[in-house]
């Protein structure tokens, strides 16, 4: 089981284990789908050139086939994302430079909204057509969203009927926009990306093929003791990469 970048801990193996067995985005029809505003939280932190110019669009290619399903059944998409590790509202993490990128992928005009919650975003996602799509600001820009404030998910899931993450990368942090929103819109599905990526984890963890190397890497130590903790009960190899090595 190779790490691949990504921090997660002993909750959230826990948590993919269970989210493998509920509903995924390709189990809902036309019926539930159409004409319904989906919030979709999608992990679209790409990077970005001191231009502004995206230098690696995999995780936007890699969003495309959930948004294409919801837009294929009639869904209003209400896209939702973070860039980066801003303070507050911050232009340089500003997701505009996305917009192009996205519409060209999708084959149709995806509108911006200069906020992610308020007056404009309830304004826009009211005249969303089936089949359009919203991008909302970054949501980072607010403080309340990775302290998953309350009053903070309400709004952001105040313009939606139904919630779908498809933010792998991010799902083991309880976030606003990633935790906080599944409190007041049902259903909460994974997408194909998110659901895929529990595939292959369940698979790799909870069952996984004899004999079985683990490599974790990462700078936190302290981040990784629960996973190494689990991991060492099914493990017959277990090798540490990384900074962590140092502490």
């Amino acid at each position: 089981l190779v790490q691949r970048s990504r921090r997660f801990d002993l909750r959230f193996l826990h948590a993919a284990v269970a989210m493998a067995t509920k509903r995924s985005v390709g189990t809902l029809g036309e019926a539930d789908l159409k004409g319904k505003k989906v919030f979709l939280r999608a992990d679209l932190n790409v990077p970005l050139d001191d231009a502004q110019k995206i230098t690696d669009d995999t995780r936007i290619r890699a969003s495309i086939p959930t948004i294409k399903f919801l837009l294929e059944k009639g869904a209003k998409v209400i896209l939702a994302s973070h860039l980066g590790r801003p303070k507050g509202v911050t232009p340089k993490f500003s997701l505009k430079p996305l917009v192009p990128r996205l519409s060209e992928l999708l084959g149709v005009e995806v509108v911006m909204a200069n906020d992610c919650i308020g007056e404009e975003v309830e304004k826009l996602a009211a005249a969303l057509p089936e089949g359009g799509v919203l991008l909302l600001e970054n949501v980072r820009f607010y403080k309340e969203e990775e302290k998953n404030d309350p009053e903070f998910a309400k709004k952001l899931a105040s313009v939606a009927d139904l919630y779908v993450n498809d933010a792998f990368g991010t799902a083991h942090r309880a976030h606003a926009s990633t935790e906080g929103v599944t409190k007041f819109l049902r259903p909460s599905v994974a997408g194909f990306l998110m659901q895929k990526e529990l595939d292959y984890l369940v698979g790799a963890v909870a069952n996984p093929k004899k004999p079985f190397a683990a490599i974790v890497g990462g700078s936190k130590v302290s981040s990784k003791i629960g996973v190494i903790e689990s991991l060492l009960a099914k493990v017959d190899i277990l090798i540490l990469g990384g900074g962590m090595i140092f502490t």
